[in-house]
C-alpha cells in the first residue's frame, strides 16, 4: 500500500484519496445501491434466523472491556467458515439467553466474502457491474474494492477475512479504542477495512468515532495472537510498528485519549479505515439495531504474515481482490 498518488478508473475521487491520507479514514456516501444492501441485510436475517442451538457452543465475542478477548476453537478455526459469535450482554448470571438468538448476536464471521453468494459477489465484477465506482484498469474490469484498493496503491490485495457486526438494540457492546493491524497483522503493516453501513449508523445506535490523523503517529505496540498454551493473547510487537513509508512515525504528548470525531453515516455508505488509525464505538442502548458489514484487505506482496496471528489463512490463501 502505498500514499503515491494512482491514476484510477473508478474507485476513489482525490478528495476521498486525500482525505484517507490525511485522517486515516474517508467516507464514500452512496457505495453500494439500495439493491446491494437490501440484498445483504436479507442474506443476514437469514443467517440469523436459520443458524441451529442445538450444537452451538455458545461462544461470546468480547472485546475486552469485561472479560479477557475470545479465544475458544470455535473462534480460532472460524477463518474459513461463517459463525455466529453472542452478545456478553445476551445472557442472564446463569447463562441462560435472555434474547431471541436474532437479537443476541454480536458478529457472523469470518469467511462471508467467501461462502455467502450476496456478500462473495461484492469481491466479483462479473456478478456486481451495477456498484457505483466501478472501474477498468489495464482494460480489465474491476469490482469496486478492488477499484478502491487500486487507488490506495495495493499490488496484490488480499482479503483475508469478513464479518457482520450487528449492533444489536440495547445491547450492542461498547469497542475500545484499538488498531485493526493489532488484529490483522503483516510486517511491515498494511491492512485497511472496508466498512459497510447496512442501516444508518448514528449517535444514538452507536456509529464509529475516529481519531483523525493518528494512523500518522500511533504505532501498533502489541498484536493480537494465538497463544503457545492454547486460546489467544496479546504480546509486544517486535516488528514494524507503521507501514513501509517515511511519512509516518511516533509523535510526541500524543495519545489515543484525543479527541475523536465521530462518523455517523446513511446505509450504503462504505467507510475506508487505515489499520494503524485509532477507532472506537460506544454502546447501542437505543431501540434501534446497527448492522454493518466489513471486510478487511492485506498487502499480499513483500509483507510477511506469520504463524502466531489468530487467524491464518485457508489452504488456498487469502481471497485475491484483482481478478485475471
Amino acid at each position: 500500500m502505498s500514499s503515491e498518488p494512482i491514476t484510477s478508473n473508478g474507485g476513489l475521487t482525490p478528495e476521498q484519496l486525500a482525505a484517507f491520507w490525511r485522517d486515516g479514514y474517508a467516507i464514500i456516501p452512496n457505495a453500494l445501491p439500495p439493491t446491494t444492501v437490501k440484498a445483504l441485510l436479507d442474506e443476514t436475517h437469514s443467517l440469523l434466523e436459520e443458524f441451529p442451538l442445538s450444537d452451538h457452543p455458545m461462544t461470546r465475542f468480547s472485546t475486552g472491556e469485561k472479560s479477557a478477548h475470545v479465544g475458544d476453537d470455535y473462534f480460532l478455526t472460524s477463518g474459513d467458515q461463517v459463525r455466529f459469535f453472542f452478545e456478553e450482554d445476551a445472557f442472564d448470571a446463569g447463562g441462560r439467553l435472555t434474547k431471541p438468538k436474532a437479537r443476541a448476536i454480536n458478529k457472523i464471521g469470518h469467511a462471508l466474502h467467501a461462502l455467502s453468494p450476496p456478500f462473495a459477489a461484492l469481491l466479483d465484477p462479473a456478478r456486481n457491474p451495477d456498484l457505483l465506482g466501478a472501474g477498468t484498469s489495464g482494460g480489465r474490469k474491476e469490482s469496486h474494492p478492488a477499484a478502491v484498493a487500486r487507488a490506495l496503491g495495493f499490488r496484490d490485495p488480499r482479503c483475508l477475512q469478513s464479518m457482520v457486526i450487528c449492533k444489536q438494540p440495547e445491547i450492542g457492546g461498547a469497542v475500545p479504542p484499538h488498531q485493526d493491524s493489532t488484529f490483522l497483522y503483516t510486517d511491515p503493516p498494511s491492512a485497511v477495512g472496508f466498512w459497510y453501513a447496512l442501516e444508518d449508523a448514528t449517535a444514538e445506535n452507536g456509529c464509529l468515532s475516529f481519531l483523525p490523523g493518528s494512523h500518522r503517529w500511533a504505532p501498533v505496540r502489541q498484536r493480537f495472537v494465538r497463544s503457545k498454551t492454547g486460546g489467544t493473547e496479546f504480546m509486544d510487537n517486535n516488528g514494524p510498528q507503521f507501514p513501509a513509508n517515511d511519512s509516518y512515525g511516533e509523535g510526541e504528548g500524543q495519545g489515543e485519549e484525543g479527541e475523536y470525531k465521530m462518523g455517523e453515516v446513511k446505509a450504503g455508505s462504505l467507510v475506508l479505515i487505515h489499520g494503524n488509525l485509532l477507532h472506537k464505538s460506544e454502546k447501542n442502548l437505543s431501540q434501534k439495531g446497527r448492522i454493518i458489514y466489513t471486510f478487511h484487505v492485506i498487502e499480499g506482496e513483500d509483507t510477511k504474515y506469520d504463524e502466531r496471528n489468530w487467524l491464518q489463512p485457508p489452504k488456498d490463501g487469502f481471497t485475491r481482490l484483482y481478478r485475471d
